[in-house]
């Protein structure tokens, strides 16, 4: 049982591997890729594209544990992968209409993979491996941001302009890569015996009895938690802890979409800068790796609590908007020819933007273990509805970051994340002072 369990952890991390290592390069290039375009009637923009992912997922999140109770986790993941599959499709003959609707579709298809993601995981661990599991899934799932933006950086560097041809080769690997892994989700197995039983009567007839029960006792309990959820949002702790989770939104969003483009806009990088955002990409899941194992090694070794880790993302991000402001060109987000026209203050350098990049992914990675962390410590008995909130605010804050980082110049974007993040640390660590927790339990963090 124990290695069926291992080995069903290990495929469903190997199929978030595949589906993001495609979803991911595309969100970072899409924005580059739309203004290349050489059909004149394509207006669409790839910000508004992620904006309407991210908005709907908030919602959708909302309702997707219902629709995982009644099919499933493991079929619920095969058809989410086939929605982020039929957006990356997209790319390779674009038109408005599809470009949006599969936005839209993506949008429902995140919240339902997420959800199902998490009940599979718990479903194949236990007390004593629920750690370790975590840790083999969340490993794969950030070497997502590496092969697909090496790929790009490859492929592109050099490249002043990006054909029609070259779109089309990139998104046709990209595409392959997401259906090789919503594919490998038909490896996944049931590992109970009492699973199976189930399965097989279900198989007889989905409009049995026992179905019809799953799907009653799954709108009851949908009920039950949306209940919770709107109780929590009434908390005192997730009313101050709101402003750190739309700063994750909204770091999400540069670092994710706005920051590659910005790169790839950037005139004085010349020929190198479409292939720097790939490269980009990958330093970026550099600094997550790296980040969350380091604070992860550093919290089990009681060097460093809660607090301490979120005030030092804090300031890595504070340095890095700095550098980022002095390095690239004010309009680079906006423009809507293929480079920039505003002069930056320094000399924009190559070594100065991959820092940053670095920077971003490791400061993110502050700011998101400790806020898993303190919400499990908070709400240890009502984990879900608090997770579901915190996935609500930080995508609709990325939802709108995202509709506006085609309309504000990179300062003013900086600025607004300067001012929520302040706010964000300064809630999380009233929140700490509030719950006044025990050294023990903060001596296991």
């Amino acid at each position: 049982m124990a290695d069926l369990r291992t080995f069903n952890v290990f495929i469903l991390g190997m199929g978030f591997l595949f589906i993001f290592t495609a979803f991911t390069t595309c969100g970072n290039i899409e924005q580059t890729v739309i203004k290349s375009f050489s059909n004149g009637t394509f207006a669409g923009s790839g910000y508004h594209s992620l904006g309407i992912i991210y908005g709907v997922f908030s919602v959708s999140n909302l309702c997707a544990s219902a629709v995982v109770a009644i099919l499933g986790p493991r079929f619920t993941m095969f058809l989410s992968g086939i929605l982020y599959s039929g957006y990356i499709a997209v790319f390779i003959f674009p038109s408005m209409w599809s470009f949006y609707l599969t936005s839209a579709l993506t949008g429902v298809g995140a919240a339902m993979l997420w959800t199902a993601q998490g009940n599979f995981l718990v479903q194949n661990s236990d007390a004593s491996t629920i750690n370790r599991n975590t840790g083999i899934f969340w490993g794969l799932l950030q070497c997502s941001m590496l092969f697909g933006n090496l790929y790009i950086y490859f492929d592109w560097k050099g490249k002043t302009e990006i054909t029609d041809s070259n779109r089309r080769t990139v998104f046709i690997v990209l595409l392959v890569l997401s259906v090789v892994g919503t594919l490998i989700f038909i490896l996944l197995r049931k590992g109970g015996l009492q699973e199976e039983i189930l399965s097989e009567e279900e198989g007889q007839s989905l409009l049995s009895a026992p179905y019809k029960q799953r799907v009653v006792s799954a709108a009851r309990d949908a009920k039950s938690e949306f209940r919770t959820v709107l109780q929590l949002f009434r908390s005192k702790p997730i009313l101050l802890l709101s402003c750190c989770m739309a700063y994750s939104g909204l770091e999400l969003s540069f670092y994710s979409g706005v920051y590659g483009t910005c790169i790839g806009a950037t005139t004085h990088f010349e020929k190198s800068a479409h292939g720097l955002i790939g490269l980009s990409g990958i330093v970026v899941g550099v600094g997550e790796i790296i980040g969350g194992g380091l604070f992860g090694l550093m919290c089990k070794n009681n060097r460093f609590r809660r607090t301490s880790v979120v005030f030092l993302g804090m300031v890595v991000h504070f340095i890095t908007f700095y550098l980022i402001f002095l390095n690239i060109p004010n309009d680079a987000p906006v423009v809507f020819e293929t480079n920039t026209q505003l002069e930056p203050y320094l000399m924009p350098s190559v070594p100065i933007a991959l820092l940053c990049s670095f920077l971003l992914g490791l400061g993110d990675s502050c700011f998101n273990t400790q806020l898993y962390s303190i919400l499990g410590c908070v709400y240890a008995e009502q984990s879900a509805p608090a997770f579901t909130i915190f996935k609500f605010i930080q995508s609709i804050c990325a939802a709108a970051a995202f509709f506006y980082s085609g309309y504000l110049l990179l300062s003013w974007q900086l600025m607004v994340m300067v001012v929520l993040g302040f706010a964000g640390t300064l809630s999380f660590f009233l929140v700490e002072r509030m719950q006044n927790v025990s050294a023990e339990p903060r001596q296991s963090l």
